[in-house]
């Protein structure tokens, strides 16, 4: 909830200058960025429900201190020790799933928890408006209650983390066993799998980046009207991810994959093209299908190609490549949109997609 205010909060409340506020969001992502492996790590050692419950508390206990302090530069180094406690809590949470739901469900057990977060970022950023015009104050002491809350309910109801698969599984035909010496960067089938990935992430990003610039100063539209707009990529999610995703799971990772970062590309490309708010609308419900079809069908092939006893580990360099997309993928593509214009912008998106499309397609083959 706070972290979509944290540059509003700068400027209005530290008196920070736009660019000065940014680099909180810079800092932020570093601290995701790092974190994300030792994370993972932590998470096999410690295991993933102690590490969500540790996550969790720390947050809501360092929320209500990060309310309080009123020096800038203070803020800005507080915001990296922020993305260590609360991102700790991503590859836990990606590993717990990996280990708890059987193959043949995991794929729609990640659409389901990306619904949650669907969910929480539709509900979370209304509430901390309303909480924002009060007392910006507010806006902390919610976010860290809710979040002490979740975790003592979690401490509570006492979850424990059981692995579900005990037998090797299979990745299109081909019986994967859990060594549990192949570290990550020793894995080439997840290497390759992590540089395919990226791209089309990067171009998924553009949504916090350059659309909202190209959408309001180039097409004119109100930010009203782009709020809208986007509700459509909410809306699509809520209803139909998790139903979509049980529908495909028999798919081959590389083929679903595939299709995924092909509607990416071809969601964002078309945008090269069109100023029609119907059309607008069509290219985000495509670029929308393959955000449904990438992440959890990604989050599901991480889990199976990773040895059973260091899932967080590798949960967490995947989360790794999705921090580093956050950092690039919106400095690259407003950097794109100010010097080169829109053009460029969104038929270098659609380049991106397709890369990461035909790289899919070659995991049908890709040996470990």
């Amino acid at each position: 909830m706070v972290l979509p205010f944290i540059v509003l909060y700068a400027v209005e409340e530290l008196n920070a200058s736009p660019s000065e506020a940014g680099i909180i969001l810079a800092v932020y992502g570093i601290g995701s960025l790092i974190t994300s492996p030792f994370a993972g790590k932590l998470s096999d050692k410690i295991g993933s429900v102690k590490l969500m419950e540790i996550s969790l508390i720390l947050t809501g206990v360092f929320l209500f201190a990060y309310s309080m302090v009123t020096d800038l530069y203070l803020f800005i180094l507080l915001s990296f020790l922020f993305a260590v406690i609360s991102e700790a809590f991503r590859p836990a949470s990606m590993s717990f799933i990996s280990n708890n739901i059987g193959s043949e469900r995991r794929k729609t057990a990640f659409a389901l928890n990306r619904l949650a977060i669907n969910l929480g970022m539709s509900i979370g950023p209304v509430l901390g408006g309303i909480l924002s015009q009060i007392n910006f104050s507010l806006l902390f002491y919610f976010d860290g209650a809710t979040s002490l809350a979740a975790g003592f309910f979690l401490i509570a109801i006492r979850l424990k983390s059981q692995e579900v698969l005990p037998e090797p599984e299979k990745i299109d035909g081909e019986a994967v066993k859990a060594i549990n010496t192949i570290s990550p960067f020793g894995n080439r089938r997840f290497v390759y799998f992590m540089l395919a990935l990226i791209p089309v992430v990067v171009i998924f990003f553009q949504h916090i980046g350059a659309m909202p610039l190209f959408f309001v100063e180039e097409l004119g539209l109100s930010k009203a009207t782009f709020g809208f707009l986007m509700a459509t990529n909410t809306v699509l999610i809520i209803l139909i991810e998790v139903p979509l995703n049980d529908a495909m799971r028999f798919w081959k990772p590389w083929k679903a994959l595939a299709l995924g970062s092909f509607l990416a590309a071809l969601g964002f490309g078309m945008m090269a093209f069109i100023t029609q708010i119907p059309l607008l609308v069509l290219s985000i419900a495509i670029w929308t299908f393959g955000e449904m079809i990438v992440f959890p069908t990604a989050g599901d092939y991480v889990a199976q190609i990773s040895p059973e006893n260091r899932r967080g580990e590798y949960m967490g360099y995947f989360q790794m490549a999705f921090s580093f997309s956050f950092m690039v993928g919106p400095l690259v593509g407003n950097r794109v949109f100010e010097t080169l214009g829109s053009f460029p912008l969104w038929i270098g998106c659609f380049a991106l997609g397709l890369i990461s499309a035909l790289m899919m397609l070659k995991l049908k083959t890709k040996q470990k």
